[in-house]
């Protein structure tokens, strides 16, 4: 069952306690495999198949007909649903795209900022049982969006061989450039090193579990990540008004994506944290995942009781959770008071579900209370900013004595020198052109 706790008694160790313990030696085993894709490539890839998820492959990458062939497999509803979610998806994240600016308001000088965006990017797609959809859209359509030439996807197959064709629809229709069945740490290899196959990517995107989490830290440096994903977490913040029924299922939601996942209730009213209490054994009992959902519950979760709706939020804005529903008569009232919250799931009939699937904002989010510094993956994830300056010979003279006595003052003689040297005697920049030739 799950716990319930006096907000005022509580201790910071129980407050944002998150069970994310991984298995023992699972870095160590993490760098075996990355040293061992990085030497032996494509065999090195098809053995680690073999060895953690059973198949024995005769290619690495999907192929066109198998493309075809599982957008015609999932028929109709599937195809109009994915459609759906993909132009949802593409809407809200098409206002995140920036133009860049430039300065002119001085003469001779010109300042700016432009976007560029990475050339090749990799996204990890998990599956459980089947790759999930989901993720595909989620990842590659901001990556399209913000211009990347190369999105690769990866993503283990199943037992014979193939990836679901739900995802594989999905990554047709979102416009991934090619797709490997291939996953875990050996996937984040593959696209960190490269292999004869799969092309070295400059930055490696996605969910995935401990050993893919693992890896992608390993692998930071030689590629950028997005984030280090732990186990997925849900708040939901509750007044009197609610239907225990709705919010129990809603915390079920996230509990059934495996033990460790981080289910949390908090509300001012003790009453209705015993219903929801209560509703959550019935529930649970209903689901096919009832032993993870109810490890995940009894392990990680809990229920929060505060004397009021501030402090509810104050208890949501310490655990900064990586879904947090405001599941009350008037959320937009508290929403100005949220400042750590991955996304933000306003009123009784908006789901954490609808934001997974289908309404448009990511749902790659920030885990394990780092929605205090970092936010969900976005177009923002897929393009690199690059400053850029011009100065005019007349501008420089202008500044150039205030330029050089900043860099003599840090000891830097040659900053200086680089500047003064073309105003002495022998140089003359106003003569010619400024530019290079």
């Amino acid at each position: 069952m799950i716990p319930i706790y006096d907000f005022d008694k509580l201790t910071p160790e129980q407050m944002l306690n998150r069970d994310i313990r991984a298995e023992e030696n699972v870095e160590a085993a993490v760098k075996a495999i990355l040293a061992e894709v990085r030497q032996g490539g494509d065999q090195a890839l098809l053995s680690c198949e073999k060895r953690f998820d059973g198949v024995e492959l005769d290619a690495l990458e999907v192929t066109e007909q198998e493309l075809e062939e599982a957008w015609e497999q999932v028929g109709p509803q599937m195809r109009e649903t994915l459609t759906a979610a993909a132009d949802n998806i593409r809407a809200f994240h098409s206002r995140q795209i920036h133009s860049g600016f430039a300065i002119t308001d001085r003469p001779g000088i010109v300042l700016g900022q432009r976007y560029t965006p990475i050339e090749r990017v990799g996204i990890c797609v998990p599956r459980s049982p089947e790759a999930f959809p989901s993720t595909v859209l989620m990842n590659v359509i901001p990556a399209k969006l913000a211009g990347v030439r190369d999105i690769l996807l990866v993503s283990p197959p199943d037992e014979s061989g193939k990836i679901g064709a739900a995802a594989l629809a999905a990554a047709r229709l979102a416009g991934a450039t090619r797709i490997f069945k291939v996953g875990g740490a050996q996937a984040v290899a593959a696209l960190a090193y490269g292999t004869e196959t799969v092309p070295k990517v400059d930055k490696i995107v996605g969910p995935g579990g401990i050993f893919v989490a693992t890896a992608k830290r390993l692998v930071f440096g030689a590629v950028d990540i997005d984030m280090i994903a732990g186990p997925s977490e849900i708040l939901v913040l509750a007044d009197s008004g609610c239907d225990p029924r709705f919010v129990a299922a809603d915390l079920l939601s996230q509990a059934e994506h495996d033990k460790l996942a981080s289910p949390v209730l908090v509300t001012d009213s003790p009453a209705l944290a015993k219903a929801i209490q209560a509703e959550l054994e019935v529930q649970v009992e209903q689901l096919p995942r009832r032993d993870i959902a109810r490890a995940s519950l009894e392990q990680n979760g809990k229920i929060i009781v505060t004397d009021s709706l501030e402090k509810a939020v104050e208890a949501a804005n310490r655990i900064a959770p990586e879904h947090l529903e405001l599941c009350v008569e008037d959320p937009f009232a508290l929403l100005s008071a949220v400042r750590n919250a991955g996304s933000i799931f306003l009123g009784r009939s908006a789901p954490e579900a609808l934001g997974d699937y289908f309404a448009g904002p990511n749902h790659t989010l920030p885990t394990s209370g780092t929605a205090r510094f970092s936010s969900p993956l976005g177009v923002d994830d897929f393009v690199k900013r690059s400053s850029f300056l011009y100065y005019s010979p007349e501008a420089l003279r202008a500044v150039k004595d205030q330029v050089a006595a900043f860099a003599e003052e840090e000891g830097l003689h040659a900053h200086a020198r680089s500047v003064t040297i073309r105003f002495e005697d022998s140089a003359d920049p106003t003569k010619g052109s400024d530019l290079c030739e």
